[in-house]
């Protein structure tokens, strides 16, 4: 380094990364920003440089390095930033700190931990310290790695960890164990380890009657509101069990609830149904939910929730190890919260490699024709939000070029023609009158009629039989 080269460092000011100080007299208050730099990106301090990026040195012996690297020792776990001198005159230097992102985080200084905001250094808070201080015992102990007390292999559904082991070794993802013994398969699994079994163990394959009881944060909420808020619901269900069985109960919400999209082309007879949301995008994220949520919160969750505008699936727990929103989007590597739980997802073929979940969902989500997904991590949970605004533009494309149509959308009909659409979605089965206006008991039953036999007319739904004896269908 020389000193041209520390002109050009300062020339475009303090940042998260570059702090100035003109003299190591202000060693007290650099260290605490070396604290900060080790806590967060690392970066590079400079004694005998003003803060408005003058270079101005200043005399320099081997006690001014030992008093700075005394102070530095104040810093807790020890850490070892480089000092070196870099003559700026024949009299006079720039001592140079230099330090990468500490490897044990959190760092304190003298009893305080800081970050950097911008280019100043602030104290941490008590919550943004304890987060840190989880991440840096994450990969040694960790919620899903703890024994689960009391729980056996018996507890355990054996079919879906022999089902687990051979799409596994159907998809080359794992090798024929040569046994079916479940403790052996476990144990392969990283499971089982020593007669212990890991609570990872019972998120993946505990049975149903037991987790909601030992367990009850492994649970999944959904519900179909109507419209795009929280004030009605047209179906809310909970369940409980495994996280296998939470994913397909899920899927089979999706399907019952999905928003279909028919459309005919000239040379085939059949009507083509297409879901609004792809159910490949949905499952996506909601076992990304399953694998990254935090399962040490008690009354933690995943959800999922459709609404007239908008798909959610939000996990209790917040993002980890520096990931933000924007960067989700980005090809970055991956640190799962739950590393066993989401290998165990991998083996069986429901994830791909760590780290290109979400732009999987962006990718899939951009064919069908819907908005990129949003994420949001607010709140104690983390939300990925799928928005079918750009969905109506692909039905305007297809009436433009005369290939195809669509059948009405969802808001072009009333909210009761909604509700009944939506009720009729729910099964293959068909209702009767009496059984709709029983579901549906807020509708009057002349304005019921009048609706299903608006809809009648424009082909969504058909009737079979006659008088009281006639049954209602979704086409």
């Amino acid at each position: 380094m020389t000193a041209d080269e520390i002109t050009a460092m300062v020339a475009s000011g303090e940042s998260e990364t570059l702090e100035m100080k003109s003299t190591t007299k202000l060693r007290r208050e650099a260290t605490k920003t070396v604290c900060a730099m080790l806590n967060q990106n690392g970066g590079q301090l400079l004694f005998g440089v003003n803060p408005n990026g003058k270079v101005i040195g200043q005399q320099v012996s081997d006690r001014t390095i030992e008093e700075v690297s005394e102070e530095l020792r104040q810093i807790d776990p020890p850490a070892f930033p480089s000092i070196k001198r870099v003559r700026v005159t024949p009299d006079r230097a720039v001592v140079m700190v230099r330090v990468s992102t500490g490897a044990t985080k959190p760092y304190r200084y003298r009893g305080e931990a800081y970050r950097r905001l911008g280019n100043t250094t602030v104290r941490m808070s008590a919550e943004e310290y304890n987060h840190m201080l989880l991440e840096r015992l994450h990969s040694d102990q960790r919620w899903e790695n703890q024994p689960a007390v009391e729980w056996s292999v018996d507890d355990l559904d054996i079919e879906e960890i022999e089902r687990t082991v051979y799409e596994a070794v159907q998809k080359g993802r794992m090798d024929d164990p040569g046994t079916r013994d479940p403790v052996d398969l476990l144990r392969g699994l990283k499971l089982y380890r020593n007669g212990i079994l890991w609570r990872a163990a019972v998120v993946l394959f505990g049975k149903a009657e037991r987790i909601g009881f030992d367990m009850p944060q492994c649970l999944l909420r959904v519900a179909r509101f109507r419209g795009d808020d929280r004030s009605e619901f047209l179906d809310n269900r909970q369940f409980h069990g495994h996280a296998f069985k939470l994913l397909r109960d899920a899927e089979h919400f999706v399907r019952d609830h999905n928003p279909i999209a028919s459309r005919f082309e000239a040379d085939r007879f059949e009507r083509i149904d297409e879901p609004l949301y792809p159910l490949l995008v949905v499952r996506e994220a909601i076992a990304n939910a399953l694998c990254h949520r935090d399962y040490a919160i008690g009354g933690g969750s995943v959800g999922l929730a459709i609404y007239d505008d908008r798909l959610e699936v939000t996990s209790s727990g917040t993002l980890h190890f520096g990931l933000t929103p924007e960067l989700l989007f980005k090809p970055h590597s991956s640190q799962p919260w739950n590393p066993l739980i989401a290998n165990t997802f991998y083996h069986r073929g429901i994830i791909e490699e760590w780290g290109t979940g979400t732009l999987k969902m962006a990718a899939g989500a951009t064919a069908a024709g819907l908005r990129p997904p949003e994420i949001e991590d607010a709140a104690g949970c983390v939300t990925v939000c799928f928005r079918h605004g750009k969905r109506l533009d692909l039905s305007a494309r297809f009436h433009a070029e005369g290939t195809a149509s669509f059948s009405p959308r969802l808001e072009h009909f009333t909210v009761s023609q909604r509700a009944i659409l939506a009720l009729l979605e729910q099964g293959e089965r068909s209702l009767s009158l009496r059984e709709i206006h029983a579901r549906l008991a807020e509708l009057d039953i002349r304005r019921l009629r009048g609706d299903l036999a608006s809809l009648k007319a424009k082909g969504l739904v058909a009737t079979t039989g006659h008088g009281r004896g006639a049954r209602w269908k979704r086409l």
